[in-house]
């Protein structure tokens, strides 16, 4: 049985709403008269989906929309709209709300804009129960030496870790951080072979010159491997790339004040700060990271 809860403060249109959705087996409405009351209802009934009217007493449609998104972002919200509601449609739209249905249009329409809405609510919610019971995950990548990859895989990667409930938010954004600046490091350094200290002398000619290197031989044909394992307790993160390797022991060191203004070894101090352990392989083309749970 799903619930419906029909918000508008008309009772002839939001009983005719209702009349409607309950034509379809296994649907049932409750209602609420504006805003602030249909909050009260969804703490009471727990519905599956709100349909609002916008233009109401107390609190409209389109505070609703942006409350329920807030403090119930899983639960969908369809708008009943009317002539000259056009422009706060399309703002409730953009807050959150997942669809709408013209009033004149009611009759016609609502019965298969709800169902659509409760299909795909309901498929997010059995996949968010799939995700809860994911104990590990892993996956290897096979990047060429382009930085615009980076962030695509780092949001990959921290969506995983959000799914193992590995660490809090700002905790995520220190590992998106570590995990970029080792990416880019393997790309510009590794593969590309480039200097920090050219960085320091000339930004300009430090990319232009990771430009060409992308079109020329043998930079062009290297790659970055990353390897990525999740689970419960930990994440390890290798990424190697395919250049000659480096001596990490002569980057200098950038906790001394004299060297924090430096291009180079700013990545490895905030890789070093914001990971758990690091380490890098004999030859100095792999680093591996690893961030435990927390607590």
């Amino acid at each position: 049985m799903a619930t419906v809860l029909v918000v508008d403060d008309a009772e002839v249109s939001r009983y005719l709403a209702g009349r409607l959705l309950e034509r379809q087996e296994g649907m049932k409405a409750v209602y609420a008269e504006n805003g602030r009351e249909a909050l009260a209802v969804i703490q009471r009934e727990a519905p599956d989906l709100v349909l609002t009217d916008l233009r109401m007493p107390e609190m409209d449609g389109l505070t609703l929309v942006e409350a329920i998104r807030k403090a119930h972002p899983s639960l969908p919200v369809i708008l009943m709209t009317a002539y000259g509601n056009e422009e706060v449609a399309i703002q409730a739209l953009q807050k959150g709300a997942a669809s709408y249905v013209p009033k004149q249009n009611l009759a016609r329409d609502l019965s298969g804009t709800v169902q659509k809405i409760l299909e795909v609510a309901q498929a997010d919610r059995q996949h968010q129960r799939l995700m809860d019971c994911l104990t590990q995950t892993e996956a290897r990548f096979v990047l060429e030496s382009d930085p615009s990859l980076i962030s695509p895989l780092v949001a990959h990667l921290q969506d995983n870790l959000r799914r193992m409930g590995l660490c809090d938010e700002t905790e995520l954004i220190r590992v998106a951080v570590a995990l970029d600046e080792a990416l880019l490091n393997a790309m510009h350094h590794g593969n590309l072979e480039l200097n920090s200290g050219l960085r320091e002398e000339d930004t300009d000619a430090y990319y232009a010159l990771a430009d060409a290197r992308r079109q020329e031989a043998p930079y062009r044909d290297r790659r970055v491997h990353v390897t990525a394992q999740e689970s419960r307790s930990e994440a390890v993160y290798v990424v190697r790339d395919g250049g000659p390797g480096f001596d990490p022991l002569i980057v200098p060191d950038p906790t001394d004040p004299a060297n924090l203004t430096k291009v180079s070894g700013r990545g490895l101090l905030l890789i070093r700060t914001f990971m758990d352990e690091v380490r890098h392989n004999a030859e100095g083309n792999e680093i591996t990271m690893i961030k435990r749970r927390e607590g």
